[in-house]
């Protein structure tokens, strides 16, 4: 082999191995310290590991599986329970909203929810002041926010954020117009149109999970 294509596989190896360090401290700030920003995330990663090469910054959806695997190896006993009590209080709420024609996003729907998550649904309303009267009416207590969600690669928008807690969970709605049920904003990890769930989904979701739980227990009762 010659010597500068030795060097160049030794280059790419390098480049590989920090990609994978700087995702998998990434995955570890977020889960250990609530960071919810990719981007912040992976900076203070490369940060911390000394790696300034902005090469050797991985992409979000690395992050991701770099979270997933961080919870299957770390957090095994405790973090599919989360997301389960997660999307119970999901399908609670979402029939308690069911004039706004919910939808799950995010980590609960994904199952990377952790004790930092929110469950977080979308909402849909002409008039987002109609949402606010309805919780006013309700007596729910909530903190309005703003948030900026991208439409498009070349385009924005700010929409009306409520949020509040119930049984112990923080929730945050997003209220969206109701032709956004049709075009959903683009996901901050792969820039894809984000994923989003109704009632039935999830109930689902929650149907697989038990499923799965009683397949573990008889497979212990085996060993």
């Amino acid at each position: 082999m010659a010597r500068g294509e030795h060097h160049r596989i030794h280059a790419h190896d390098r480049l590989q191995r920090n990609r994978l360090r700087v995702a998998q401290e990434a995955a570890r700030l977020m889960s250990e310290h609530g960071i919810r920003d990719f981007h912040h995330a992976k900076l203070k990663a490369s940060e911390r590991l000394g790696i300034v090469d902005a090469q050797s910054l991985p992409r979000n959806d690395e992050i991701e599986q770099a979270l997933r695997e961080h919870q299957r190896i770390f957090l095994a006993d405790t973090q599919p329970q989360r997301v389960r009590r997660c999307r119970e209080a999901a399908v609670e709420a979402m029939r308690f909203l069911k004039a706004y024609q919910p939808r799950l996003v995010g980590a609960v729907l994904e199952g990377t929810a952790d004790a930092h998550s929110a469950v977080c649904l979308h909402l849909f309303a002409d008039d987002p002041d109609d949402v606010l009267r309805f919780l006013d009416e309700q007596g729910v207590p909530f903190e309005i926010q703003t948030r900026r969600l991208r439409l498009s690669r070349d385009e924005t928008a700010e929409y009306p954020v409520l949020l509040f807690s119930a049984d112990g969970l923080p929730f945050d709605l997003t209220v969206l117009p109701t032709d956004s049920l049709r075009q959903p904003p683009l996901d901050r990890i792969d820039e894809k149109p984000m994923r989003r769930a109704g009632v039935t989904a999830v109930e689902q979701l929650l149907f697989e999970d038990r499923e799965d739980d009683d397949l573990e227990r008889k497979l212990a009762a085996l060993r």
